[in-house]
């Protein structure tokens, strides 16, 4: 079963990753490396089944080969994921123990934060091997990538806004979005810097009363955010919000934001758009934090990692070109980009072997 869907998906590796003295169960998933060494976050999750787990990290890690391909970058897609409560189960041990599996690909797959992980978890991963991205800038490395994510999906939102409306003016729309954690938290707070009227929900509530508190959003319950009488919905929580229980409850005319797998099938892409509702790929939009730690290998500069986010929004312009050309749905627009760049540098260029990461990764530290 697990090798069908392996084969379905298309990945190149899997590796389950298990360390019982350190409570250590991941899965790291590599799909494809055709343009480069596999490059995604680390998730901690309390997954309710293992298969859950791995259904997850196919579904990111195919998103990743995607997005670095319509984001022009030598990268391809990867993913890892830990089973356990981010709040309750993190030690030194575990994320060592991760990070010698990590090390063990011989750089194939590098590793950054994503859901249930911050910089300081990336810390204890780096003390077991080298192929991390967006750690401490003490270490070369830029930091949080959640405010360049945040700005990167600014960007496919001003795209978004001038398709569907002829402008950009964030200030004169309303937004609901669905989660406020490290990247959400950034999105608003740059939505409200234009002066944006702001919905929030996220089984956070101390993360939901910063918002309302400090930033003047309005909170709203986990549910009810589908109901939210906006202009957009942004989704920055976990991925299948767009299904088919919660579509015919948005009222939004924009579907933009900077969750992972948004859509919980092709099907509901479909549906998307014959209601006229304009959907922003998500791995386009949200290329943003991959943009940034991409720019590590070669000594990171902040003001040239800003300047590549902004293409974020000619990309999202290319992929609504695509999509109004070709008479197809956005998200079908975007895989096309994708795909094409792909097959192109495929036939220049072998699969990645993991001989060129430990060059960049060295000159990024220094060495």
């Amino acid at each position: 079963m697990i090798f069908e869907t392996i084969g379905h998906t298309g990945h190149e590796q899997v590796v389950f990753c298990h360390n019982r003295d350190a409570g250590l169960k991941a899965i790291i998933a590599i799909h494809n490396s055709v343009l480069g060494p596999a490059l995604g976050g680390l998730r901690m999750w309390s997954y309710a089944t293992e298969q859950d787990a791995l259904n997850d990290v196919l579904r990111l890690s195919r998103g990743m080969t995607f997005k670095a391909a319509v984001a022009g970058l030598n990268l391809g897609g990867g993913k890892a994921v830990i089973i356990g409560d981010p709040n309750k189960d993190k030690s030194e041990a575990l994320f060592r123990a991760f990070g010698r599996f990590v090390n063990s690909l011989n750089g194939r797959y590098i590793t950054a934060e994503d859901v249930g992980i911050d910089v300081n978890d990336m810390e204890w991963v780096l003390k077991e091997t080298e192929y991390v991205t967006g750690v401490h800038q003490v270490h070369g490395g830029s930091g949080d990538p959640s405010p360049f994510t945040a700005y990167g999906t600014m960007q496919g939102l001003l795209a978004a806004l001038n398709v569907r409306f002829g402008n950009e003016d964030v200030g004169k729309y309303s937004y609901a979005v669905q989660g406020v954690g490290h990247v959400g938290m950034e999105y608003v707070k740059l939505l409200r810097e234009h002066g944006a009227k702001v919905f929030v929900t996220d089984i956070n509530q101390e993360a939901v009363q910063r918002c309302v508190d400090e930033l003047g959003c309005e909170a709203v319950g986990l549910d009810e955010i589908y109901d939210c009488d906006v202009d957009v919905y942004s989704p920055c929580a976990l991925g299948g919000t767009v299904n088919e229980k919660t579509l015919p409850r948005l009222k939004a005319k924009i579907i933009c934001g900077a969750a992972n797998n948004q859509l919980a099938t092709d099907e509901i892409g479909e549906e998307v758009e014959r209601r006229g509702m304009l959907y922003a790929p998500d791995y386009a939009v949200n290329a943003g934090g991959l943009m940034n730690v991409s720019i590590e290998f070669d000594g990171y500069n902040r003001e040239r990692a800003m300047r590549m986010m902004r293409t974020i929004y000619y990309n999202l312009g290319k992929i609504f070109q695509i999509s109004k050309r070709d008479g197809i749905p956005t998200f079908k627009a975007a895989d096309r980009m994708a795909e094409e760049r792909i097959a192109s540098i495929g036939k220049i260029k072998l699969p990645h072997m993991g001989n060129s990461a430990p060059r960049f990764l060295g000159r990024m530290r220094g060495a």
